[in-house]
């Protein structure tokens, strides 16, 4: 048996099915529907072992279908699953995701629950304490999103998974990832609840939608400076690219063409790019030359790109050769 190594990022959070419908049509009455893989952490967790930077998965399934495909998946992939637990009542959520003619989605409702919620929301803290203590002793960072916050015991989990990274001293990047379907409360009551998150993170992922909603506007280095501990930041925008203030340097690059299939999931694999990136070079974030953070974002940027060029958020991961190939192509 070969001895895998101890993952660098620990991703924390949900693995669901996006359903994607028809483009135009809308997946809770039309079809054909395509079934995917994905959840935000799921989907970097993937992108990061495909890159080849070992990763953990820290959440919990349903003991169905969808929780076997998963594990299937992780295996296959080989993403760290010792963190990840499996619900015997309640099922893996499917999200309806609808999408325009180009290929850009919205997030409607869910399918699939049974009356008890769904097992993501019931994700145990008391059960994770353990495995994710071991996980710590060796990780580089820990990736979270906001949605398990929508839910008491899995927001109770993140916060746990917080406080033992931060006592293990291992940085937190946050996906802002707001989905305001996920949520039983209105936005400035999530937003209240959110941004004890956003001042701990040492790494922000923003959409510009999302940058507009917290308030600081779009300049990634003013979101910056109007949080304590002044992280860095980056703010993606689709099609009109994205800026970043990364190790005390501002920049910004404009999207890669390509033939959209499907956005879904190129943020992800944006994120996924980037972390890879910062873990083979962690001066990045500290101070490393203008040009070796440019040639990470280029990096991160593809993997993106290479993304939409699929259905899916999982499938069309690509492989670090691949997105040095796409890189070669497009200089």
């Amino acid at each position: 048996m070969i001895r895998q190594p101890p993952p660098r990022v620990l991703c924390f959070g949900e693995a669901l099915v996006d359903r994607l419908g028809p483009p135009g049509g809308d997946p809770a009455r039309d079809g054909p529907v395509d079934d995917r893989l994905g959840g935000a952490p799921a989907n970097v967790a993937c992108a990061l072992a495909r890159l080849g930077t070992p990763a953990a998965l820290i959440g919990r399934l349903g003991d169905d279908a969808i929780g076997a495909a998963f594990g299937r998946l992780l295996w296959e992939r080989g993403v760290d699953t010792r963190a990840l637990q499996r619900d015997p009542l309640r099922p893996s959520r499917i999200v309806l995701v609808k999408r325009d003619a180009g290929g850009d989605r919205s997030f409607g409702g869910f399918a699939g629950e049974l009356g008890e919620g769904f097992a993501d929301q019931a994700l145990d803290a008391e059960a994770m304490a353990e495995p994710l203590t071991a996980l710590l002793s060796q990780a580089q960072w820990l990736l979270i999103g906001t949605i398990p916050l929508a839910s008491p015991a899995s927001g109770a989990a993140l916060l746990d998974a917080v406080e033992q990274a931060a006592t293990a001293e291992v940085p937190l990047a946050l996906d802002l990832n707001w989905r305001p379907s996920f949520w039983p409360i209105a936005p400035a009551l999530a937003l209240e609840r959110i941004r004890p998150m956003l001042e701990r993170a040492a790494l922000l992922k923003l959409s510009a939608e999302e940058a507009d909603w917290i308030g600081a506007g779009r300049d990634p280095q003013r979101i910056s400076l109007s949080l304590p501990q002044r992280p860095a930041v980056v703010v993606t925008d689709g099609a009109r690219g994205l800026r970043w203030w990364l190790g005390g340097q501002a920049g910004s690059l404009v999207a890669f063409p390509v033939t959209v299939v499907d956005t879904t999931g190129a943020g992800d694999a944006f994120l996924a790019g980037l972390l890879h990136g910062l873990c083979a070079d962690p001066s990045l974030l500290t101070g490393a030359s203008v040009a070796a953070v440019g040639r990470a974002m280029r990096f991160a940027a593809a993997c993106g790109a290479l993304v939409c060029a699929g259905a899916g958020a999982i499938d069309p991961q690509p492989d670090e050769a691949a997105v040095e190939t796409f890189l070669e192509r497009a200089s």
